[in-house]
């Protein structure tokens, strides 16, 4: 593990500068059982991982962060420079180690390793090489932080959520797919400046695979409470299906544009992935699309399938599915959505 230096290594002749700098009070009480501590760690230093740390430590979301990568030059120069914003970050103990032990004590583990998704590449494609990497991080997580939740970011993070729970062995509610929380983000932007309006008055969800099969629950879309196509048909305001597809289509491209421009994602996915870890931790029972344990919602069978639905988050990782309204055409997609994550999964030789 590395570690910054410690106070009593700088001063001369082994001095204890902490000792020397404070008066200590005496017979002082011992610290209240019922503070929380609260650890998370991150698995990956990547784009990815580091802007999910960063934006972890600027909202003030752990008391202690633990960092891991297979690279150890990579991961303890990530960790110094994180180390040297300590005077404009809140107190945050910052530790990082190519052993997996530095994640005992974790309450949330994020997991963001995996090869990098390829521009034009679908997400799917990156299966096979990612589910090799979970076979060795996962068990290792859970050995080291058996009372952690677990929240999968590495892509097609429906799938590698379903790899996680399977190797883990923790119970489904404890394991969370990153999902299409970021897509919905996407499409809640979208669709406001499609009408002039502020991203946090639009209620919406992008639901199913965290990918092609995704789908848009516009049945199910609000501004400010008013339903919005209930409300065009009210108001017999004409509007085109062809345009609503076409708003879904630049959410599923989002992504693919980004990492043509720029080479990756990183800045959306690190606050979308903080906001969950917020709702997580602080035990917050906020609604969000994230991949879960899908079967017998919706209509959802045929096997074990993690895709994403609106689901409450809280101390206890997923605390139940929001009963969301849905046409019996979207109710269809997703069970199609379903039915392409569970024919991938069928391809594979999980050996769990």
């Amino acid at each position: 593990m590395h570690k910054a230096p410690s106070a009593s290594s700088l001063g001369p002749g082994g001095l204890d500068l902490t000792q020397a700098f404070f008066k200590p009070i005496q017979n002082t009480a011992p610290p209240s059982p019922t503070k929380r501590h609260t650890k998370i760690a991150v698995v990956g230093v990547g784009n990815v991982g580091m802007a999910i740390a960063q934006t972890i430590l600027t909202q003030d979301l752990a008391d202690e962060l633990a960092l891991i990568d297979a690279k150890p030059d990579k991961l303890r120069g990530e960790m110094l420079d994180l180390q040297h914003a300590a005077a404009f970050l809140p107190r945050t103990k910052i530790s990082a180690s190519v052993d997996y032990s530095v994640a005992a004590g974790s309450d949330l583990c994020i997991v963001t390793a995996g090869a990098r998704q390829i521009a034009g590449e679908s997400r799917l494609n990156l299966l096979q090489r990612n589910v090799a990497l979970f076979r060795i991080i996962v068990p290792a997580l859970a050995r080291h932080a058996p009372d952690s939740m677990l929240l999968i970011v590495s892509n097609p993070v429906d799938v590698l959520t379903y790899v996680a729970w399977k190797l883990s062995g923790f119970p489904s509610n404890r394991v969370v797919g990153a999902g299409t929380n970021l897509d919905s983000s996407r499409f809640r932007f979208l669709i406001a400046d499609h009408l002039d309006v502020n991203a946090q008055d639009v209620q919406a969800y992008i639901v199913g695979e965290h990918g092609d099969s995704s789908v848009a629950l516009w049945s199910s879309i609000s501004v400010g409470g008013v339903p919005i196509l209930s409300f065009l048909e009210k108001q017999q305001i004409a509007y085109e299906k062809e345009t609503l597809e076409k708003i879904h289509k630049e959410v599923v491209d989002c992504a693919y544009e980004v990492i043509s421009l720029k080479g990756y994602t990183s800045w959306a996915i690190g606050y979308s992935v903080a906001s969950l870890a917020r709702t997580l931790l602080r035990d917050q029972r906020r609604i969000h699309p994230v991949s879960v344990l899908a079967r017998g919602f919706f209509g959802i069978e045929g096997g074990d399938v993690f895709l994403s639905l609106p689901a409450q988050l809280g101390r206890g990782g997923v605390m139940g599915v929001t009963n969301v309204h849905m046409t019996d055409e979207e109710a269809e997609r997703l069970r199609g959505s379903a039915r392409a994550i569970l024919e991938v999964q069928g391809q594979l030789d999980l050996g769990i």
